[in-house]
C-alpha cells in the first residue's frame, strides 16, 4: 500500500513464459498488495510459470487479443478492491522497478493516470527501438498533443497506471479489443479530463520482448489518427462517437 491505496499490478500475457519470473522478481512487492495475470490462450507455459511463482491468474477460453485482456484485468483488479492498478506488461521490455514511481504518483491524489514514457531522456533508441517505430512515435504523438490539444512526450507506451475512479468511469467496453485499446484510453482520459503525468522509463528490445510488425503497426497508426479526428469533431460539436460518451458501456 502506499497512502492507505491498496496497490494491484495486472499483467496482461500472451506467450510470456520466457521472461516472466524475471518481471515478477524486480516488482516491489513492499507496496505491492497482490499481482494478477490474465492469461490470453497462451500456446507455451506461461500459466504453469504463473501458478507456480503465486500469481493470481485469470484464463481466457479464447484469445480476445490485447484489448480485451486489458479489459478482464482491470475488471478482476477492480473486483479485488484495487484503488491504483499498474498494467505491467510480463515480457520485461519496461522496467518493474519503477511500479513504485508510477502508484506513487496516483496514491499522492495529484495524477489519474500516469504512463511510464520511453521517450523523456534517452530510453526508446538506447533501449533499441527500432527507428521507423521512433519516428512513427514521434510523428504520432505531434499530431495527437495537436488534435487532442494536450502535451505528452509519447501516447503509445504500454506502461500505466490508473486511479480507480478513471477505470470505473471511462466507457472502456466501447473500445477496441486489439492494441488500439491503449491509445483509445488515453483518448478517452483527457476528453474527461482526467490528470495525466509521466514517469522516464529505460525500455528493453530484444528476441523475447513482444512487439508488433510492420502491417499491425501501420493498422495501429491509421487507427490513432481516427481516435484523434473523432476526439476533435465531438469536441468541436461535429460527431458524437460512443468512445467519448460518458453513457458508453463501462467495465462490468
Amino acid at each position: 500500500m502506499l497512502n492507505n491505496k491498496k496497490i494491484i499490478v495486472v499483467m496482461p500475457a500472451y506467450n510470456a513464459a520466457r521472461t516472466l519470473a524475471q518481471t515478477y522478481r524486480e516488482i516491489p512487492l513492499d507496496i505491492v498488495d497482490e499481482v494478477l495475470l490474465v492469461d490470453d490462450k497462451s500456446s507455451d507455459e506461461t500459466v504453469a510459470l504463473a501458478r507456480e511463482i503465486g500469481l493470481t491468474v485469470f484464463l481466457h477460453e479464447k484469445n480476445l487479443g490485447y484489448g480485451g485482456n486489458q479489459k478482464t484485468c482491470y475488471r478482476e483488479a477492480l473486483k479485488r478492491g484495487a484503488e491504483v492498478i499498474v498494467m505491467l506488461h510480463p515480457d520485461y521490455q519496461y522496467s518493474p522497478k519503477l511500479v513504485g514511481s508510477l502508484a506513487g504518483m496516483i496514491a499522492s491524489g495529484e495524477y489519474d493516470i500516469v504512463l511510464g514514457s520511453r521517450i523523456l531522456g534517452v530510453g526508446a533508441r538506447k533501449g533499441g527501438m527500432p527507428l521507423y517505430k521512433y519516428i512513427a512515435n514521434r510523428l504520432l504523438t505531434f499530431v495527437q498533443n495537436l488534435l487532442l490539444s494536450y502535451k505528452l512526450s509519447e501516447y503509445h507506451t504500454g506502461y500505466r497506471a490508473f486511479a480507480r475512479t478513471v477505470l470505473e468511469n471511462l466507457p472502456l467496453e466501447e473500445n477496441s479489443d486489439d492494441f488500439l485499446f491503449d491509445n483509445e484510453i488515453l483518448a478517452q482520459g483527457i476528453y474527461f479530463n482526467h490528470r495525466i503525468g509521466e514517469v522516464s522509463c529505460p525500455t528493453k528490445y530484444f528476441a523475447e520482448a513482444s512487439s508488433i510488425g510492420f502491417a499491425r503497426s501501420m493498422k495501429y497508426g491509421l487507427g490513432v489518427l481516427a481516435t484523434s479526428i473523432k476526439f476533435r469533431l465531438q469536441r468541436i460539436g461535429f460527431g458524437k462517437f460512443r468512445l467519448f460518451d460518458p453513457g458508453g458501456r463501462k467495465l462490468g
